[in-house]
C-alpha cells in the first residue's frame, strides 16, 4: 500500500476503552492563557467530537494547524512507518501509524502472525473477521500505534492484482460486510483503522501512473460500495487515496470522489490521508479535499502555508482539514486515556497463536476430494512435496503486509506430528526424483506456492517455476495424489483433472502447518468457501484484453462494467472452474423450504427477511455458508444476480437449523448516473439461495412495491 523509504463520540465507548491513548504531559510553565487545565474546554468529555474539536481549533495557531496535516520524515520514534507530532501546549497526541493487515508491520517483533485477510474472509463468518480486527487492533495498540493502516478493502477486479491477498474478494458487498466487522473489532481496542485503497486501485505494477476509466454507475455500485459500508456502518476514523487516478485526476486530488461522495454523499466525518507518496499537489490537492500529505511535507508543510497566507487556500478550508483530523481522534478517545505500550513492548499471547490458527482452518477450502481421499486416515505413508511443504513455507504475502512471524510451523512438521506413519519429504526441485520419490508413498501431497507483493501485479495466473510439471509428474507417478495450493488468489490448475484432492490453504500465517494438519486429517471439517472466482484458462476472465488491464497509452478501461468476478461468468455463459463461494466439507447438507417476506423497517425502508431450512445429512459435524442473491427486474441493467446476504451455521449430523437472513434496501436499489443517486427501484425480484454463484437450487419471486 505504500512505498518504504527503502522500499462514537459516547462516554460508553471512551469506557469500555477505558486504560487503553496517549496522554502528552504539559510541560512546566504551558498553564498559560488559553491553555491552562480549567480554560481547556475541548477536554470536556461531555461534549460530542465535533464541539470539541471547535473548542480546540480556535485556539490553533497556523503553524499548529500546518503541522496537524503531514508527516514527519525522518521519524523521531523507531518503528512506526508514519508519525505526526503531538502538541504539548494544546495537550493533542502524537499520531503514531503502522501497517499491518494481517499482523502489525514495519519490522515489529513480539506479534501474532495471522493468516492473510483473503484468507480469514474464506471463512465466510463476519464473527471471525471482526475477532481477527480485535486482536490487530490489540497488538498495535500494545505496540503504542493509535493509527492501524488498514484493512484494504478494495473490490479484486483483477485475479493478477498484486494485493489480492491483502484484500477480501471480488463482490462489493461481502467486502463491505468484512470491512464492517474488521473496522469495528481494530477501532474497539484503541487504534484508528484506515480504509485503502481509495479508490479503483485495482493494479500494482503501473500503479503511479495508470488512469482508470469507469462510468459513475460502475464506480458507484462496484468500486465505492465496500468504503461506503466502511464509513456509514464501519465509522473508520481515516480513509487513505490510492496513486492511480479516476477518471482523469489523481485520487489525492480528485473531487468528485473526496468531496462529492465522501462529504456530501456519505457525510464522512473523518479525516483522508494519501498514500505513501500519492499527494501531487498543494492548492488542487488542499481544495479538492485531501486532509493530510503522508509520509512527509512536501506539498503540505511550507508550501501549504504559503498557500494560506497567500490566500490560495482558505483558513476556512485549512481548518476544515484539521477538523477532519481531530474529531476522529477525539470520538476514539486519544485524547483521554492513556497507551503504554511502546514499539519494543511484547504483544504475543496464546490465546491469539491460537486464533491464528483458528482464522487459518476455517479459512481452507476444500476445492476436490475424490473419492473421498480426505480426511487422511492416521497410519498411510505420506510423501510431502514441494518448498512451501517444507524448506519455505510460504505464510504472508509481501510489500508492506510483511511481518516477522514469531514462530512458523511447517506443513511437513505437524504432519509429520499428527499422523502417525512414516511421513517423508522432497522440495520438489528436481521433478523427476520427486515423481520417483512420491511413487511408493500411501499418498503424496504436493505443495505450490505463488509470490505475491505490493508494487508489482502477477504476469499471468500461471504457478511460477516448475511448479505445473511437478503436480503432473506426481499425479502421474501416483493416483493419490493432493495438491495444496498457498496462493494470495486464483491460479490455473491444468492439472486439476488429474489429481485426488485439491486445498486452497491461501497464505495461512504462523500456524500454517497446525491448521493444514487439523484439516487433512479431519480433526477440523473443511468449510471455507471461496470469495473468488477460478478461472479454467487465462483467456475466461472478465479483465482478459490489454485495454482493460493493465491499459493502453495510461488509461484502462473498465469495460467489463458491473460485471466483476462471477457477474461476468453469469453474463458470458463462462463456466469457472471453481466458482464463487464455492467449498466443499467432509460431511453433506441440504438447503430447504425458502420462505421470502417483505419487511419495513423503522426508517419507512423496504427491505426482505429469506428464511432457509439447512439440514446435515452426512456422518459428522460440520458448517455450511447459506449465499443469498438477487435478480433484478431487467429493465434495470444489473447483472444476472447478486449476493446480498449470507449466514454461516453450524450442525451436527442429523440436525436442521432453520435460517434468516435480511435483505436491505439498498438490494432493491441501483445507482441513477443521470440524477447522481441511489434509487429505490419497485418491480419483480428473484430471490435465490444456494452454497456458490453457481449453485442456488431455492428461489421465490418477490414483488417490490
Amino acid at each position: 500500500m505504500r512505498i518504504h523509504l527503502t522500499r462514537h463520540s459516547s462516554t460508553a465507548v471512551l469506557t469500555i476503552l477505558a486504560g487503553a491513548c496517549l496522554l502528552v504531559a504539559l510541560p512546566a510553565g504551558a498553564a498559560q492563557a488559553g491553555t491552562s487545565a480549567a480554560a481547556r474546554a475541548w477536554m470536556n468529555r461531555s461534549l460530542i467530537p465535533l464541539q470539541r474539536a471547535n473548542l480546540l481549533l480556535k485556539q490553533m495557531t497556523l503553524d499548529e494547524k500546518i503541522t496537524m496535516v503531514h508527516g514527519v520524515v525522518p521519524r523521531p520514534i523507531e518503528g512506526y512507518i508514519g508519525y505526526v507530532p503531538g502538541n504539548a501546549r494544546l495537550g493533542i497526541p502524537a499520531l503514531k501509524l503502522a501497517d499491518g493487515r494481517a499482523a502489525v508491520g514495519n519490522g515489529a517483533t513480539d506479534i501474532t502472525l495471522l493468516p492473510a485477510p483473503i484468507a480469514a474472509a474464506s471463512g465466510w463468518d463476519v464473527n471471525v473477521m471482526g475477532e481477527f480486527g480485535r486482536v490487530l487492533g490489540r497488538e498495535q495498540w500494545l505496540k503504542g500505534t493509535n493509527v492501524e493502516l488498514g484493512p484494504s478493502i478494495d473490490v479484486v477486479r483483477v485475479p493478477e492484482w498484486g494485493r489480492t491477498f491483502e484484500s477480501y474478494g471480488e463482490d462489493p458487498y461481502f467486502n463491505g460486510r468484512m470491512a464492517v466487522a474488521e473496522i469495528k473489532g481494530i477501532e474497539s481496542q484503541g487504534p484508528i483503522a484506515d480504509a485503502n485503497m481509495y479508490a479503483t486501485m485495482n493494479q500494482e505494477s503501473n500503479r503511479f501512473r495508470e488512469d482508470s476509466i469507469v462510468d459513475e454507475r460502475v464506480l458507484q455500485e462496484v468500486y465505492l460500495e465496500p468504503f461506503r459500508a466502511a464509513i456509514e456502518e464501519g465509522h473508520v476514523g481515516t480513509v487513505m487515496c490510492a496513486y492511480v487516478k479516476t477518471n482523469g485526476t489523481y485520487s489525492c486530488e480528485n473531487p468528485y470522489l473526496l468531496r462529492d461522495v465522501l462529504r456530501k454523499q456519505w457525510h464522512f466525518d473523518g479525516w483522508v490521508m494519501s498514500d505513501w507518496g500519492a499527494t501531487h499537489s498543494t492548492v488542487a490537492a488542499a481544495n479538492n479535499g485531501l486532509d493530510q500529505e503522508m509520509p512527509g511535507s512536501r506539498y503540505f508543510g511550507d508550501a501549504l502555508k504559503t498557500a494560506v497566507q497567500s490566500g490560495q487556500v482558505s483558513m476556512a478550508t485549512l481548518d476544515e482539514h484539521v477538523r477532519n483530523i481531530l474529531v476522529p481522534i477525539f470520538r476514539q478517545g486519544l485524547f483521554d486515556r492513556p497507551q503504554a505500550g511502546t514499539w519494543d513492548s511484547y504483544a504475543r499471547s496464546p490465546e491469539r497463536d491460537a486464533f491464528s490458527r483458528h482464522v487459518a482452518e476455517q479459512g481452507t477450502v476444500l476445492l476436490k476430494n475424490e473419492g473421498g481421499i480426505l480426511p487422511l486416515a492416521a497410519g498411510t505413508s505420506v510423501a510431502v512435496i514441494g518448498e512451501s511443504g517444507g524448506v519455505a513455507p510460504k505464510i504472508e504475502g509481501g510489500g508492506s503486509s510483511g511481518a516477522n512471524p514469531p514462530y512458523i510451523i511447517t506443513p511437513s512438521e505437524a504432519i509429520q506430528k499428527r499422523s502417525g506413519a512414516q511421513v517423508s519429504y522432497a522440495d520438489g526441485s528436481n521433478t523427476e526424483a520427486a515423481a520417483e520419490f512420491a511413487r511408493g508413498a500411501g499418498i503424496a501431497i504436493v505443495f505450490v506456492h505463488t509470490e505475491e507483493s505490493e508494487g508489482r501485479d502477477r504476469p499471468d495466473l500461471k504457478l511460477p517455476g516448475n511448479q505445473n510439471a511437478l503436480v503432473e509428474a506426481v499425479a502421474a507417478a501416483n493416483p493419490r495424489t493432493i495438491v495444496v495450493l498457498n496462493t494470495g488468489g486464483p491460479v490455473l490448475m491444468p492439472w486439476a483433472d488429474k489429481v485426488a484432492g485439491i486445498v486452497e490453504a491461501w497464505y495461512p500465517g504462523q500456524e500454517d502447518g497446525n491448521a493444514l494438519a487439523a484439516i487433512l486429517y479431519g480433526d477440523v471439517d473443511p468449510s471455507g468457501k471461496l470469495p473468488l472466482t477460478f478461472p479454467r484458462s487465462a483467456e475466461a476472465l472478465p479483465t482478459a484484453s490489454q485495454e482493460q488491464w493493465p491499459g493502453v497509452n495510461g488509461l484502462s478501461h473498465y469495460t467489463e462494467g458491473l460485471n466483476v468476478g462471477y457477474r461476468w461468468y453469469d453474463a458470458t455463459h463462462t463456466v469457472p472452474l471453481f466458482p464463487f463461494g464455492f467449498g466443499l466439507s467432509y460431511t453433506t447438507f441440504r438447503l430447504s423450504h425458502i420462505v421470502v417476506a417483505p419487511q419495513k423497517s423503522a426508517a419507512a425502508e423496504t427491505s426482505a427477511l429469506v428464511r432457509v431450512d439447512v439440514a446435515n445429512t452426512g456422518r459428522r459435524a460440520g458448517a455450511e455458508v447459506v449465499e443469498v442473491y438477487v435478480g433484478h427486474p431487467a429493465a434495470d441493467g444489473e447483472p444476472l444476480h447478486l449476493l446480498r446476504g449470507f449466514a454461516k451455521v453450524e450442525l451436527q449430523p442429523g440436525e436442521t437449523k432453520p435460517v434468516s437472513i435480511t435483505l436491505d434496501a439498498r438490494s432493491f436499489s441501483i445507482y441513477d448516473a443521470a440524477a447522481h443517486r441511489w434509487t429505490f427501484r419497485p418491480g419483480t425480484y428473484e430471490i435465490l439461495a444456494g452454497t456458490s454463484s453457481r449453485d442456488l437450487p431455492l428461489h421465490q419471486s418477490l414483488v417490490v412495491r
